[in-house]
């Protein structure tokens, strides 16, 4: 007599903790993706506006000039562009009373620390959850597959007369726990990382612009108190 030995059928058939298991699994691995397509969509966003408002940035003109149009702009191009309007706007408050310069850029920078630790922080959302499902996924699955396995023997220690009929189903179901475990980790680690490695990549770049445009509004500030 043929054994059923479909992926249905040996998911309906198994005990009730493997179920668990797999449904536990299925659910992270969906959550999983949802987030993976996500930050793939919000990092390639950030990093085609920090193109675009790098390009109109370095392409020269006065700073008003530049904050004016970029205000203007809706939406924003992202990231970069709010650093530099927390800090020029900080900076020109600090400005408009008349006080030294060396506050108001300090002002500034601090300004823009804050909006880049925000953006940041928006950037890295879920990705532990990615790290979470990466890490504990194989050894959810292998729990599964353990289970299975001993619901399996203990039965078999029930029989007379053991057979490949009666062996090959409880064990072919337990290892599907250990499939979807692996299913769930590979794509979750594989994207963490890039991920991971796209938002440290564009820190560097709004740590180094915040670095730039703080010397800048330095000079701005001594070439307005010399002409004063």
């Amino acid at each position: 007599m043929a054994v059923d030995l479909s992926i249905y059928k040996l998911i309906i058939d198994a005990s009730l903790v493997v179920q668990l298991v797999m449904l536990t699994l299925l659910a992270g691995s969906i959550a999983s993706w949802a987030i993976i397509f996500r930050k793939r969509k919000a990092l390639r966003d950030a990093l085609a506006g920090a193109d675009e408002f790098e390009e109109r940035f370095w392409a020269g003109g006065n700073l008003r000039e530049i904050y004016d149009k970029v205000k203007r702009t809706q939406p924003d191009t992202g990231g970069l562009e709010r650093i530099f309007r927390a800090g020029f706007r900080e900076f020109s408050r600090m400005r408009q009373g008349g006080g030294p310069a060396e506050p108001a850029v300090e002002a500034a920078h601090r300004a823009m620390r804050v909006s880049m630790s925000r953006e940041l922080d928006e950037l890295e959302q879920h990705l532990p959850f990615l790290a979470t499902v990466g890490s504990t996924s194989p050894y959810i699955g292998l729990f599964g597959t353990v289970w299975g396995i001993m619901n399996s023997f203990r039965a078999l220690g029930q029989m007379q007369q053991a057979t490949l009929a009666t062996v090959a189903p409880g064990i072919a179901e337990a290892l599907i726990a250990t499939a979807l475990g692996l299913f769930a980790a590979i794509p979750a680690v594989i994207a963490y990382n890039r991920y991971s490695n796209q938002a440290e990549r564009l820190a560097n770049r709004y740590e180094i612009f915040m670095e730039e445009f703080t010397s800048i509004l330095q000079r701005h500030a001594h070439t307005q108190g010399k002409e004063q």
